[in-house]
């Protein structure tokens, strides 16, 4: 499969990084020969120099015979009508990142006028998240999400007393129709494994049966309704703290926005409804306790620097505020992300890449997919006859920390898998893997995967 990626940034940079094991063949494209050639000594890929909307370059790395183009260069413009000419020059997929709120409006006239495949907005993409999270709380519309006589439900730990202080060896003792597929621990996801305990805090996520999920969930969950209207106050004023001021107040919740820049207080004001501006600088705390910030039943930071981001909301969270969630970039902070006991992180970066990965995958391996709290994903993989992982006990394919085999259809037939398990020919295989490692599925469903595997 030939795919052509348009800009070496971060989302760029992580796309070749998930793609780079499968089976495909990457061309990445950039204005900065000096970036191209440090990526080309890290990355098995080709890098060509030049100017990304371009016909000349479009027909240079032969756009007519790829499959999938991104194009995600610092310009909207660019995006737009690299992708547009790529698809007049044969391309057959194109993709477009658009992040200007001014596009907002017009993106599915901008879809369809230009004949771009797929628009991809990281701003938008990380709302949605902390929207469903703050509203439906992530309850999977009802806490339950199937896949045909397989079924995932979340509930918090302390619904299940009886597990409460064990270890994952102890729980399929206790609970052996079920299996415990991610916890959220203070905000961050793990996709556990024997030696991980379940503490009280702790949300679970466990896979089953349906007809056994079904009668779990009448014990663990009270009766779902949507949360009533809630005060949110958001620091920071660009483009993920407007597109969720203007859904949240939308859907009828009292919305603060502190931004300090005044200019763009103006732009907040003209442009959202039902939302109080304030300009000031988030990180002082007295003004955010004159906000009512101890009254606040949410508190999202969303500015453009990840300390800021984290510090803030472990204050909030030390006031007393029941949701608080936080938007960060850098992996750097994954570990002292889950000291902290924020409710929610999010990075706007796994989430686009794992958008994007759907769309490249396409529905042939990749029958259906969920994000749990935005940061893991469940996949349901067709298993081919031709991948390496096929007739191998699970424990000999030493899969990492990060990624697990949850379930498996055959036929008529539910497995919930042990070590010993053996992914056949024609299985349904449901996967779980943390959205920042999603690039490792690649080589699980290659057909020539590389894995280590003890005979």
């Amino acid at each position: 499969m030939k795919i052509i990626i348009l800009g070496a940034g971060k989302l760029g940079i992580r796309l070749v990084e998930a793609l780079v094991d499968g089976d495909y063949d990457v061309t990445l494209v950039d204005n900065n020969e000096e970036k191209l050639n440090h990526l080309a000594q890290q990355y098995d890929v080709l890098t060509v120099a030049g100017d990304a909307k371009t016909v000349e370059l479009l027909r240079e790395v032969n756009v007519s015979e790829a499959d999938f183009l991104l194009s995600t260069t610092t310009s909207d413009d660019t995006n737009i009508l690299a992708a547009s000419f790529a698809k007049i020059l044969g391309c057959k997929y194109v993709a477009a990142r658009v992040r200007d709120p001014e596009h907002m409006n017009q993106l599915e006239f901008i879809r369809e006028h230009y004949n771009i495949d797929m628009i991809i907005n990281p701003d938008l993409l990380i709302t949605g998240e902390i929207y469903r999270y703050l509203i439906d709380k992530y309850t999977l519309s009802n806490g339950i999400y199937t896949f045909d006589r397989i079924a995932l439900i979340e509930f918090e730990a302390s619904r299940m007393p009886e597990v409460v202080g064990k270890n994952l060896i102890e729980f399929r003792a206790i609970q052996p129709d079920f299996l415990v597929i991610g916890i959220s621990k203070n905000g961050k996801i793990i996709v556990p494994h024997g030696p991980d305990v379940i503490e009280e805090g702790d949300l679970l996520y466990l896979i089953g049966e349906k007809q056994d999920i079904f009668k779990l969930s009448k014990r663990v969950h009270s009766k779902f309704h949507h949360a009533d209207s809630r005060k949110v106050m958001i620091i920071g004023g660009g483009k993920t703290g407007y597109y969720l001021a203007r859904r949240l107040s939308e859907y009828g919740s009292k919305v603060k926005i502190v931004e300090q820049d005044k200019q763009r207080c103006h732009y907040l004001t003209n442009k959202l409804r039902n939302v109080m501006v304030l300009n000031g600088d988030g990180a002082n705390i007295r003004m955010l306790e004159e906000e009512d910030l101890n009254e606040m039943d949410a508190f999202v930071t969303c500015t453009g620097y990840d300390e800021e981001n984290l510090l803030l909301a472990l204050t909030a969270k030390n006031h007393g505020v029941e949701d608080v969630i936080s938007k960060v970039s850098h992996e750097s902070y994954k570990e002292l992300i889950s000291k902290l006991g924020i409710d929610i992180v999010l990075n706007p970066l796994d989430i686009s890449a794992s958008s994007i990965l759907r769309a490249i995958r396409g529905s042939k391996r990749v029958l259906s997919s969920v994000l749990l709290q935005g940061q893991a994903e469940l996949l349901e993989i067709y298993a081919s006859d031709r991948m390496n992982m096929l007739n191998v006990p699970l424990r000999n394919l030493e899969l990492p920390e990060y990624i697990i085999i949850a379930a498996i259809r055959r036929g008529a037939e539910t497995i919930i898998p042990d070590g010993n398990t053996v992914i056949k020919d024609g299985d349904r295989v449901i996967i779980v893997c943390l959205v920042s490692n999603i690039g490792y599925v690649e080589k699980l469903t290659r057909p020539t995967m590389r894995l280590n595997i003890r005979r």
